[in-house]
């Protein structure tokens, strides 16, 4: 049993801290570089003199040309840059794209939008692994492809794909290559050269950088159109005035991506140390993440028989943070994409929780991490009450001891109505609400899908409150099970507590 609690992050593939050196770049850029990089005198030169060293730092680490990166907002906004861009620059000639199923989201998401306008997108099967079948990849492309989309390092199981043979056999058939980089800085090699791709999306925020600011590169001689029009920044492409103490963080960030590619090894090995203590843990686990071609810090883990949001949640209560391998989806509970191409079920799917692990990452968190999922594997520490769908009915719904509390999001409740006399407040700000909270009745926490309602609960159990519960699957699980109830009370009598 855990008898300290200590906070460790192991979930560096959605975001990682901003270094020191990258806050101490930024605080004298904001405190001293105040020009517009687009202006002429003294103070502009100083800018812009900093804008033109970001851009070759950036360059330098990925094997580019300063001229062919432009600065972007972000990785996703890089991705949509290219893939609506070329929809429009080869309409006409050319009208299909040929993708991996298990692209990130702001790849798949556009991809959904430019079919929506007529272009066809076809997906390229993968392994159990998540490794393109080279074979079949290659005869989808035909001379109507104009882009393939192969990333080089998946966010959710680390697989490292064959970026250069991919971008062989695309341009063999005069096909473009976009790759998504972005998880593979500062963990594996990057040179965009070496891979052969046309385009590639890179973030700041995934090397210790700060949000907001990514980078596109693109290949010289590719074609690429202007995304936001109204002035000549990025060379006429990307219009406003630049954010010039971000692209310098992203620019310091990418500096240290040889010193964190250094510490590569040792990573891997607190992966290996991760591993090996979950099998003992629990033999049953399947380890999605490839042995070989896979990113050193990052494990996709699936654990038979338990909820990864209640995992999860299990987790947070000892202050680890990782995250699901299903994410919660507004209107119902959605399994990875990711993981469903790679054969998974929806129920392995909502079992599976992805660690990924950071050159600050010690001995110490990956045992501490140990310790708290074996009690919750051996059903030790915090009781807090899962709640099935069909548990759930009016006499549990008007149970006076029953204190329902929506922690829904606002655009959740649009597609949702509430379950009656349940009372709302936001999920991120919970902790305002405590003390409106009742002590003496059985809180139920409810959200959406399933995903947000146990880490409240188990929130709330930290906080001192004995009787804590939460509704699995969320509203939309309960409204599948008991839709006349739904019809018959949601809505009824919902108060906010936020007031």
């Amino acid at each position: 049993m855990i008898a300290f609690r200590r906070t460790v992050y192991l979930d560096n593939n959605a975001t990682t801290p901003v270094s020191p050196k990258v806050r101490r770049r930024m605080e004298r850029v904001l405190s001293r570089v105040y020009g517009n990089p687009s202006s002429l005198y003294r103070e502009a030169r100083d800018a812009a003199g900093i804008l033109q060293e970001s851009r070759q730092a950036v360059a330098a680490a990925i094997g580019a040309s300063p001229e062919e990166i432009l600065f972007t907002g972000s990785a996703t906004e890089a991705n949509n840059t290219v893939l609506v861009g070329l929809a429009e620059h080869f309409a006409g000639s050319k009208g299909r794209i040929v993708s991996l199923p298990t692209e990130h989201a702001s790849v798949m998401g556009t991809l959904e939008y430019l079919k929506g306008r007529g272009v066809e997108v076809d997906f390229c099967p993968v392994d159990r692994q998540g490794f393109a079948k080279l074979d079949r990849l290659e005869a989808l492309i035909d001379d109507r492809t104009f882009l393939v989309c192969c990333m080089l390092a998946n966010n959710e199981t680390g697989t490292i794909q064959d970026v250069s043979e991919t971008a062989r056999m695309a341009h063999a058939k005069g096909a473009l290559v976009l790759s998504d980089c972005v998880q593979a800085v500062g963990k594996v090699q990057v040179d965009v050269k070496a891979l052969g791709a046309d385009y590639a999306a890179f973030s700041a925020h995934k090397v210790h950088g700060p949000k907001g600011a990514g980078a596109l590169y693109v290949r010289d001689g590719a074609p690429v159109g202007a995304f936001v029009h109204g002035g000549h920044q990025e060379g006429g492409l990307r219009a406003g005035t630049e954010s010039l103490h971000n692209i310098a963080g992203m620019a310091e960030a990418f500096k240290g991506a040889t010193e964190m590619l250094s510490r590569a090894g040792r990573v891997a090995k607190l992966k290996s140390r991760l591993l090996t203590g979950l099998r003992e843990i629990k033999p049953d686990i399947a380890v999605n993440s490839p042995e070989q071609n896979c990113l050193p810090n990052t494990a996709s883990v699936t654990f038979p028989g338990a909820a990864n949001s209640v995992l999860m949640a299990h987790l947070d209560f000892y202050g680890i943070a990782v995250s699901a391998g299903s994410a919660c989806n507004t209107q119902s509970d959605e399994p990875s994409h990711v993981l469903s191409a790679m054969g998974l079920t929806p129920d392995q799917a909502r079992q599976t929780v992805r660690f990924s692990l950071s050159d600050l990452t010690t001995e110490r968190d990956i045992d501490y991490a140990l310790s708290a999922i074996r009690d919750f594997v051996e059903d030790r520490g915090p009781r807090v009450t899962a709640v099935a769908p069909g548990q759930l009915d009016e006499n549990m719904l008007f149970d006076p001891g029953t204190y329902i509390l929506d922690v829904r999001f606002w655009h959740d409740r649009k597609v949702l109505k509430g379950l009656p006399n349940s009372h709302q407040a936001s999920f991120v700000f919970i902790q305002r609400y405590l003390a409106k909270l009742p002590r003496d009745r059985n809180v139920l926490a409810v959200c959406q899908a399933g995903a947000n309602a146990p880490i409240v609960a188990y929130y709330l159990r930290s906080k001192g409150f004995k009787r804590v519960s939460f509704l699995m699957a969320g509203l939309a699980g309960w409204k599948a099970v008991h839709p006349e109830l739904y019809r018959k009370h949601a809505g009824q009598k919902v108060t906010s507590i936020e007031a």
